[in-house]
């Protein structure tokens, strides 16, 4: 294994660094030095572009534009971040859809409203499938997803997340999954029948967040999901559950599990993001950790200056000044007006956001477990993408960042998708043991 030699910007002064030595050597005082360091940088990309074709590049996680719906997140342009046309862009192979809902009442009517979203995300990607412009494929097995790429092909694989949409069915999964569904994850925000969630629901009528822990990590209900989803050779996910509850996946699943979308506690302190000790037994499962081009998951929560900044950008508007996530309640905003302005606010306070500091976090997660366990998962699509990693037509970059920052091609071909697919198969494997 070979991880990253030194951060991409000591790289940077280092070239700089030698260009100057050759340029001030040279007897004639010519410009051989600038010359030697923009063929350098010309091979570098040249040798990027190469590796960024060859190997699979797959994201582990976006959520569904439903055709016709008005969206907050998607591109400038209006369409998904990861459609067809973006993906064949920027070299991406695959992604995983995520048949996904938010919050919402734990009644027959919720779970209702719940499945018919989730029945209209469905359709939507099936529509996408079925479009032959699109070249893309709905793979259902990593054998599946290789073959789609040999073939110049977009693999679009079914996520889940949030067992709302199962109401308190355990055997709706089947449904899922004889839709096509391959990946699994229990919560969003807010606990519900299955599991708790890493972040507690604010109840609006109450002004409050509902209780820490209602499970105190999986109920009855989510171990009988768990060893469900083992027993059809699907790949379970723990992004989004409470730390309890992701102990407790661990413990239960016989298969790796994977995170889809989620960043490193210990550079940003926020919820949701998985602490060392959550990173540790992942890999000990021979899971992988997506990190996800999402700035609210990559700001130094560490700065008391931007922590001063956003707390008093929260009180403006009347959200409560404490806070996980610097975006978090501005769905409780009543008026648009005053929403759109205190989002613009908080973007503006944490800025475009970095390739680099996206991959600050892969560094950390192959320096503490190994470059097996780490991958990309971006949740494109609900309000992920940063400078230079804003959609699929620019997943590029990060291949060259990745290479400027020392990982070999084979470092790179696992954290693009080598790892992911390794999951998948031990996954499908332990279906076939059981």
């Amino acid at each position: 294994m070979r991880v990253a030699r030194r951060p991409k910007r000591l790289t940077t002064l280092l070239l700089a660094g030698a260009t100057f030595c050759l340029a001030s050597c040279t007897s004639d005082g010519g410009d051989t030095g600038a010359t030697a360091a923009t063929s350098d940088a010309s091979d570098l990309q040249q040798r990027a572009r190469e590796i960024h074709d060859r190997v699979l590049v797959l994201d582990a996680h976006a959520d569904i534009e439903i055709p016709g719906q008005p969206s907050r997140y998607a591109g400038a342009d209006g369409l998904s971040k990861v459609a067809p046309e973006k993906m064949k862009a920027g070299g991406m192979d695959a992604v995983v859809m995520a048949v996904a809902v938010g919050p919402g009442p734990r009644t027959p009517e919720g779970y209702a409203a719940a499945r018919e979203t989730a029945d209209q995300e469905l359709a939507a990607v099936q529509q996408l499938v079925g479009d032959a412009s699109n070249e893309a494929v709905l793979a259902l097995t990593a054998d599946a997803v290789e073959a789609a790429h040999a073939e110049g092909q977009r693999a679009l694989l079914l996520g889940f997340q949030n067992a709302l949409i199962l109401g308190k069915d355990v055997d709706g999964i089947d449904s899922l999954y004889a839709d096509g569904v391959r990946v699994f994850a229990l919560t969003h925000m807010g606990h519900n029948d299955f599991a708790d969630s890493s972040r507690p629901l604010f109840v609006g009528e109450t002004g409050s967040y509902e209780p820490e822990a209602e499970h105190g990590g999986l109920s009855d209900l989510g171990r009988a999901a768990i060893r469900k989803l083992n027993e059809l050779g699907v790949v379970v996910d723990v992004s989004q559950l409470s730390k309890p509850a992701t102990l407790e996946v661990l413990e239960l699943s016989r298969a790796p599990v994977i995170a889809s979308h989620s960043n490193v506690k210990a550079l940003c302190d926020v919820r949701r993001n998985l602490s060392d000790e959550e990173l540790d037994l992942i890999a000990e499962n021979g899971g992988v950790v997506h990190v996800a081009a999402f700035r609210g998951y990559l700001f130094d929560s560490n700065d008391e200056k931007l922590d001063s900044d956003i707390r008093a950008a929260r009180r403006e508007v009347g959200l409560p000044e404490d806070y996980d996530y610097p975006f978090e309640l501005y769905w409780e905003l009543d008026d648009p007006e005053v929403q759109q302005s205190y989002i613009g606010a908080i973007s503006n306070l944490l800025g475009p956001g970095s390739v680099d500091a996206m991959l600050d976090h892969v560094d950390y997660i192959v320096q503490r477990v190994g470059v097996d366990h780490v991958g990309i998962g971006n949740d494109f699509n609900h309000g992920s993408g940063i400078e230079g990693f804003d959609d699929a037509s620019e997943s590029f970059n990060v291949t060259l960042a990745l290479l400027e920052r020392g990982y070999s091609e084979e470092d790179i071909a696992k954290i693009w998708g080598g790892n992911f697919l390794r999951v998948m198969r031990a996954a499908e494997a332990a279906a076939t043991a059981n």
